[in-house]
């Protein structure tokens, strides 16, 4: 098993640049992926991870009754995903688009790969649906991630509405059969987002992580929309919980990240404790009263910095800055001592 993981990171390798370009459409403008390919590798015998520089990992689940995909990239790469979806599948149909969380580089390409596939109706009306108008792959995310999507920030265009999720939930998981297999969807509230899901497979025991974990760069707190440190760290114990790992640690079931090299449980641990210990340190700073330069003058992160402190778009300055007012708001400083008695002093005898 170690010899497959070995094999597989040499996608990950390829990718340091990835990371750099997150969140939003108008960063896909400013980049060139024109020369830009995909990389496939297959996981498991019917899953497979498609990844390319400057945007998501994307996750393909094929089967008797067709495909699935988990996250969808910058949109001018869309083609290229389609193209290599394609040669995987055959002529299976693609039947489910699925969301991990409300990023650009995860959601950009939906419009454009939903209508190269088609879903299948229930009731009286059973099979698949055609015609131009209808004949897309139904896009499946948390309610959180529609509700982000159909805001239009200030500055910013609208999200166009074919790329806006079509099925939506609003508990904690939503479960399905397909493919004669259990795909499970569990929401992680307040982590990296609001809207974050984790996709399991369950007989083909693939964990999809959205940006919940990543090889390439440190825990993206997007409080912006919705992230929290200690909601970030739950969700990688959830991770966690849902993992198995084979001989001594390694192996087992296999995790695709949003960005970055396959992993297994191992991987989600080191990252889990990363995080955990950055938390803590920073949290008994606040609990000494020290400001944030003070806590930055700590270097709290040193230990991995070297590892995950590789690109401008999220920096340890960054993360120390986002986890100390997480920190802050739980432990707030004590109010200042109020006198005894109105106009006594800390030098009076009296």
């Amino acid at each position: 098993m170690k010899t497959t993981l070995n094999r597989i990171a040499a996608v990950g390798a390829a990718m340091a640049g990835v990371a750099a370009a997150f969140v939003t459409g108008a960063t896909a403008q400013q980049q060139d992926f024109s020369k830009t390919q995909v990389d496939v590798v297959q996981v498991r015998d019917n899953v497979w991870l498609l990844a390319a520089d400057g945007g998501s990992n994307m996750t393909l689940f094929n089967g008797p009754d067709g495909a699935l995909v988990v996250d969808t990239h910058f949109a001018p790469m869309a083609p290229k995903f389609i193209e290599a979806v394609r040669k995987l599948i055959g002529d299976s149909p693609l039947r489910y688009v699925v969301n991990t969380h409300v990023h650009g580089d995860h959601t950009g390409g939906n419009e454009a790969i939903s209508k190269a596939g088609r879903f299948r109706a229930g009731g009286n009306v059973v099979g698949d649906i055609g015609g131009a108008a209808t004949a897309t792959a139904n896009i499946v995310a948390h309610e959180n991630v529609l509700t982000r999507m159909s805001k239009t920030p200030e500055g910013q265009p609208a999200t166009p509405s074919g790329t806006l999720p079509t099925v939506t939930f609003f508990n904690n998981q939503r479960d399905m059969l397909f493919n004669g297999e259990a795909v499970q969807m569990l929401h992680q509230p307040s982590a990296h987002t609001d809207g974050d899901i984790v996709v399991f497979f369950r007989k083909s025991d693939v964990v999809s992580t959205g940006d919940l974990f990543t090889t390439v760069m440190y825990p993206f707190i997007d409080e912006a929309n919705g992230g929290n440190t200690n909601g970030f760290i739950a969700a990688l114990n959830a991770i966690i919980n849902i993992t198995v790992p084979s001989n001594v640690n390694e192996g087992g079931t296999l995790v695709i990240p949003g960005h970055g090299r396959v992993s297994d449980e191992q991987d989600v641990i080191e990252y889990r404790d990363m995080l955990t210990i950055i938390r803590d340190r920073i949290q008994e700073y606040v609990k000494r009263g020290m400001t944030l330069e003070q806590v930055k003058a700590k270097k709290p992160t040193l230990d991995w910095d070297a590892r995950y402190n590789t690109n401008t778009f999220w920096t340890a300055d960054q993360l120390i800055a986002q986890i100390y007012k997480d920190m802050v708001a739980l432990n707030p400083p004590p109010a200042p001592a109020r006198n005894q008695r109105r106009g006594q002093t800390s030098g009076s005898g009296k």
